[in-house]
């Protein structure tokens, strides 16, 4: 019988969950850098015993880490994640220009064919790679040098890159969601770039058809139909049946459409999780519950 796996990161360490298939007996390990907050903890498709993790601290910084045996033993990898050229300005919460500045590491994603692969998304928002197992870092900059890079502006929690999700049908295709930014597709390994934010409407861009300034807060995929993409906004649910060309809303009848994470079921790409949260300024699930829309 298949065993489960479930990775936790949390602001006082990471743990790694582990059942069999009718998930009755859980095995916990951890805490696993006990005090640090864990930003993001992912597991090599290639290599399910490789897992990446991102630990920062307010006290020590960045630190990006790595096991190759499930969890058991860790070690420090390269965490030196530099601009590429002359880092050039955005937007802060005033519309003044801010510098670029590299704050930390919120996702980590290691390809889907390669175990050396993995790219980082960072804040402030940008993209990047690493080809040797995370020891260093070269930034895909097309992304932060699109032509709309100077008027993005960060969410509350920062101008975070927070999700990469990669075409398992399409090695070139990768897409990125950025708050408050939008979400962005590349055709061709991630040279360049072009915003996919038609159909999102937020209440406070005054131009209906503005290509970015969406606060997206997450997007997923499930593999066996890499067409359909999934999006928690800051407000609504949304879906895109052509790989985020156009996206409509899908809230229906959740209690509140207010949300940070979005995932697909591991083997019914019909059925989607959502966390539905009262609002944006009451942070916690309405009456208490999880919700699952199936399509």
């Amino acid at each position: 019988m298949s065993r489960v796996r479930v990775l936790v990161g949390t602001r006082k360490g990471a743990f790694i969950l582990t059942a069999d298939g009718l998930r009755r007996d859980w095995v916990v390990s951890g805490p696993h850098f006990p005090g640090w907050e864990i930003y993001h903890l992912k597991g090599s498709p290639v290599e399910p015993g490789r897992i990446f993790a991102s630990q920062c601290s307010g006290w020590f910084g960045q630190m990006v880490q790595r096991s190759d045996d499930g969890g058991v033993s860790w070690s420090a990898v390269g965490k030196d994640f530099v601009y590429d050229g002359l880092a050039g300005t955005h937007q802060w919460y005033d519309g003044t220009a801010h510098p670029w500045e590299f704050n930390r590491v919120w996702h980590l994603e290691p390809s889907l064919t390669d175990p050396d692969v993995v790219f980082a998304g960072v804040e402030d928002a940008a993209l990047f790679k690493s080809c040797d197992g995370g020891a260093s870092w070269h930034e895909l900059s097309g992304l932060r040098r699109h032509t709309t890079g100077a008027t993005w502006q960060p969410g509350a929690g920062g101008m975070c890159l927070h999700s990469i999700v990669l075409d398992p049908g399409n090695p070139a295709r990768l897409f990125t969601a950025i708050s408050a930014a939008g979400a962005f597709r590349s055709d061709d390994g991630g040279e360049s770039w072009r915003p996919i934010n038609r159909g999102l409407r937020s209440a406070y861009i005054p131009d209906p058809e503005a290509a970015v300034g969406h606060c997206v807060h997450h997007i997923a995929m499930h593999r066996a139909n890499p067409q359909r993409l999934f999006m928690q906004k800051h407000w609504d649910v949304m879906r895109s049946d052509d790989a985020g060309e156009n996206w409509y809303e899908i809230s229906g009848d959740l209690p509140s459409d207010f949300g940070f994470v979005i995932d697909v079921h591991a083997h019914e790409p019909e059925t989607v999780y959502v966390v539905p949260i009262k609002s944006d300024q009451e942070h916690y699930p309405s009456y208490g519950r999880n919700w699952v829309m199936a399509w």
